[in-house]
This record gives structure tokens, sequence and C-alpha cells, in this order.
């Protein structure tokens, strides 16, 4: 597959969707992230996951690592699915993805709405994010830094030849949100939803909560118990609630 549509892995409801989830995945992830989504949502969600270059389908291509050239890569994709509401959710490194799509989708020169909501999880505002550099750690720091925030089942690294697959995506991954800044982030008109877990080493709840700096709209928190990778246990609660804002969308389509 050439063009824009590989860049997601769609996953089409039973009757005409009448809104599109776009979901971000986190750094070192893929779209199977989402999969179990896909039977959650209700017929008229239309679920498109992002694919990133360097895994799965796109192994043979290089990652990505600059946030602006993947921001404009994936906005520009996009353009042909904006037939319908967009929601984007994104999850960690996958959130602030999420947040400068949006970003690009509400400029005067992309033409159209932006984004109808923002939803955004396990990640710290911009603004608040603290400073790291584990893309330039040795491995088993970079590793142990990941780990650290928790896993989605199972330990990939601890296999020699998964480890060896995907540490380099990982590391791409790491530089691109290592050295993504943005001292002056801008503020959208899309509402937000921000999320986390109640246990999650990575983010804090102000730091998550400052989000509401950035939105124009309105700004919600709504915490699950777990660590980083909540979203995999709670998976049924938090599809729920997505489900809920979702359906308090304006039906009408875009012009």
């Amino acid at each position: 597959m050439t063009g824009p549509g590989i860049w997601f892995r769609r996953y089409r409801g039973a009757v005409a969707p009448r809104v599109r989830l776009v979901c971000f995945p986190h750094a070192g992830g893929n779209a199977r992230l989402f999969h179990g989504w896909a039977s959650r949502l209700p017929a008229d969600v239309e679920l498109l996951a992002v694919r990133y270059p360097g895994r799965q389908e796109r192994m043979d291509e290089p990652c990505v690592e600059s946030m602006d050239e993947l921001a404009d890569r994936i906005s520009a994709a996009l353009e042909p699915e904006r037939g319908l509401p967009l929601a984007l959710f994104g999850h960690s490194m996958g959130a602030a993805v999420a947040y400068e799509v949006a970003v690009r989708l509400e400029a005067p020169a992309a033409g159209g709405p932006g984004p109808a909501l923002l939803m955004l999880s396990g990640r710290s505002a911009p603004h608040r994010t603290r400073p790291t550099a584990l893309h330039r750690a040795a491995d088993d720091v970079l590793v142990a830094g990941v780990t650290r925030l928790g896993t989605l089942g199972g330990d990939a690294y601890a296999v020699p030849e998964l480890r060896e697959l995907l540490l380099p995506v990982l590391r791409a991954d790491y530089r691109l949100i290592e050295t993504y800044a943005g001292p002056r982030p801008a503020v959208v008109r899309a509402p937000m939803v921000a999320y986390l877990g109640d246990r999650d080493p990575g983010v804090s709840r102000p730091d998550v909560e400052a989000w509401a700096e950035l939105t124009e709209g309105d700004f919600t928190v709504r915490s699950f118990p777990g660590d980083h990778f909540y979203l995999a246990p709670r998976e049924a609660e938090l599809t729920a609630d997505v489900t809920e804002r979702l359906a308090r969308l304006p039906v009408a389509r875009p012009a």
C-alpha cells in the first residue's frame, strides 16, 4: 500500500460512520495497541489507528525522528478523512503527536474544521515536561527507563530476537519525543480530555492538568487505576468513557 492510506489501520463499523476516531500509539508502540477498541466502540465510530514508519507493515521504512516531520506527514494523510468530524486520541508520545496534528489541522492554511475532540493520555503538557535523554543512553538503560513505567503484558525486551528488532524503533521514538520542545505551545480550539493512570510513575496529575492551558474549549481530567499503561487492563472502562464523549459530538458533518 502506498499513499495516505499507509498511515492508518482502518476498522470500519457496520453502519455509515458519524465520526472518525484517530488513535496514536506510544513510543515503541504500534497500531495494534488499539486492536481491541474496534469491538468495543459503537458501529457509527470509524477507528483509524496510526501506523508509524519503521514497524509492522512499514518495517522497511526509516523511523521518523522529528516531531515536526511526523505531525506534518500525518496531518497531510488525514486530509482525505476530513469529510467526517475527527476525534484524536493519543497515548504517551502519541498524545504529543495528536496535539501537534490538531495544531496543524486548525491552522488557517489547512482549511476546514479542526478536530472535534482531542483526548490525551499519559502525557504531561509540553510546557511541563521535564527533559530526559534516554535516547542517548546505553541499551540497558533505555530499556530500564521504559519498563519502569509499566508493561503491556510480558517483556518483549527480554527476548533477544525481539529486543534486537524493537530497540531501534524505541530509540528513534525517544529521540523524537525527547528532542520535541515548544517553548510557547500553541493553544487549540478543540475541547480536551486528559487521561492518566493514578499510579503512573512518568507523569503527575498537575502536569497533566496543565493541558488545560492549551485549549480554548472545555477541559476534563479522568484518571483510572493503574500505571503508565493503564489503558490495557482498563480498556473496557476507557473505551466506554471515550464512547460517551464521542456521542456528545455534533451530528452535523463538516461542509
